[in-house]
């Protein structure tokens, strides 16, 4: 998934997350931060939101289920992974990968996910903590490859 991907997916469902959340278009423009106007052209598919505003609406309605179902368990960390080449580091505890994740491999304290919708990459430990995250395939394995000294 790309930064175009994900800004023509929000584009197209701004108007399920406005209404799943139970907001005007004047009400969704003050949070977003753009004009009325901008808001329904790109509800109506005249134009496409920008990268600052898909990143604003992922943050914002980071519960919405019409997001979820679209990018997966956190909108925000595939959004941060995204605008990064990877996350080395490890955040907050996740819930372990039980709907949005494949299990790629795992080898003593740590497994390797794949997102079933935007296909990203993440490593977390026995307590769910991740350490890594990467849209790249290849920077997964070897990152993996490395914590577990394979």
């Amino acid at each position: 998934m790309t930064q175009d991907d994900v800004v023509k997916l929000i584009s197209e469902k701004l108007k399920l997350i406005r209404t799943e959340d139970g907001l005007t278009q004047i009400k969704m423009a003050e949070l977003l931060g753009v004009s009325k106007k901008t808001l329904v052209q790109i509800e109506k598919g005249r134009t496409k939101a920008s990268w600052t505003l898909t990143v604003a609406v992922c943050a914002l309605f980071r519960d919405s289920e019409v997001l979820r179902n679209a990018l997966g368990e956190d909108p925000v960390d595939m959004i941060e992974t995204l605008a990064h080449e990877s996350i080395e580091k490890p955040k907050e505890k996740t819930m372990g990968g039980k709907v949005w994740w494949v299990e790629v491999e795992k080898h003593g304290c740590f497994r390797l996910q794949r997102n079933m919708i935007s296909q990203h990459y993440r490593i977390l430990d026995e307590d769910d903590y991740r350490w890594y995250s990467t849209f790249d395939q290849d920077m997964a394995f070897n990152k993996f490859h490395s914590l577990t000294k394979r």
